[in-house]
């Protein structure tokens, strides 16, 4: 069998293959509200064949937020909008997953279409929190997170996972990467607090794996629980692959099942040395180490390519991005190249090509 159209059992879920649509945020709601837009996005990636298709960064609370168009997961109302979604994927064979998410001192910005300037309070914006008061690049000020804002920013999260369940969703992924919120905890280049959320390892990653263990306590324990993390900041003195390491096998002892595996997104004066699966050496690194499963995301984009980090154990699972979006029915034309016969959706079984 190829190996990338095996079937990945994890916890309870068996995943038709390794292939993942990363969540890719759209900025395309009111109110952070599903809109038709998502059930078309999302529902044409499970009828492409996918093995788990990932809603974007769902903000936990309004502040959360990237932009004011964000999707979010705050309310019931969202999580109710997200329902016939998630029943769509499903119905068509793929996982539905979300990643919950809040967006920290990158937080408060126009939508990239729009500029991606950042908004303040007089222009629709908002007053950003981050571990520290240090600004992302030329963003405003965030303000630095006080006593009261741990337990309140913990308690989000675990609303939104409850609300994710409610929704129908079977994997959830804690977004702990690019510089939000929680990863700019882990790095000491944002993270410049003196009290016990800063300065040492121990002490940096301690708000991150008290959320993570916050959420599993209400994520069933038969349904996966993925973390994504930047591995490296790409920044010197900054975080780095081997602390990926540590904090996968502190991940691992609170019941995180996958790590998901990018990287940057802390400075917008990183120097990313990007290429064709530039990051796959990071999931490999932690998959050995720490002895979890990963999945490896990063300018993937041909089928042999996918194929290869996956039989080279490199990781248990492919995720893409920008290419599902110029191609939704990637895993379909994936198989054909590879030689593996896919079932196709019956709508469409007449355009199926002669598997050779």
């Amino acid at each position: 069998m190829v190996r990338l159209f095996e079937p990945w059992p994890i916890k309870g879920v068996t995943i038709r293959n390794r292939i993942c649509v990363s969540p890719m945020c759209q900025y395309s709601t009111a109110d952070g509200i599903a809109r038709d837009w998502h059930m078309v996005h999302l529902g044409s990636r499970a009828v492409g064949g996918a093995g788990i298709v990932m809603v974007e960064a769902s903000a936990v609370h309004p502040e959360g937020r990237i932009t004011p168009g964000d999707l979010g997961i705050w309310t019931g109302e969202q999580a109710k909008a997200l329902s016939p979604i998630v029943a769509f994927i499903k119905s068509h064979g793929a996982v539905p997953a979300i990643q919950i998410a809040h967006a920290g001192r990158k937080a408060s910005t126009a939508p990239p279409f729009n500029g991606g300037h950042p908004l303040t309070p007089e222009t629709g914006g908002w007053v950003p929190l981050a571990p520290s008061s240090i600004p992302f690049g030329n963003y405003p000020l965030p303000r630095a997170m006080q006593e009261n804002d741990f337990s309140r920013i913990r308690d989000h999260f675990v609303s939104a996972a409850r609300r994710a369940l409610s929704a129908g969703f079977e994997i959830l992924e804690i977004h702990m990467a690019h510089g939000y919120l929680l990863h700019s905890f882990l790095s000491p280049l944002s993270n410049r607090r003196t009290d016990s959320y800063g300065g040492s390892l121990e002490n940096r990653m301690r708000f991150p794996l008290e959320v993570t263990r916050a959420v599993r306590e209400v994520w069933p324990s038969d349904l996966p629980l993925w973390v994504r993390i930047s591995t490296t900041d790409w920044m010197e003195n900054g975080w780095y692959p081997e602390q990926s390491v540590s904090l996968a096998i502190e991940l691992k002892q609170c019941g995180v099942d996958v790590i998901d595996c990018s990287s940057g997104g802390l400075s917008p004066d990183a120097r990313i040395p990007l290429g064709p699966g530039y990051q796959t050496r990071f999931s490999s690194q932690i998959r050995q180490s720490a002895e979890i499963q990963t999945i490896a995301v990063g300018m993937i984009t041909d089928p042999v390519q996918a194929e290869h980090i996956l039989v080279t154990g490199q990781a248990d699972g492919v995720s893409l991005a920008r290419e599902m979006l110029r191609d939704p029915y990637w895993p379909l034309h994936a198989a054909q190249k590879l030689g593996h016969d896919l079932e196709w959706p019956e709508q469409y079984s007449r355009a199926k090509p002669t598997v050779r």
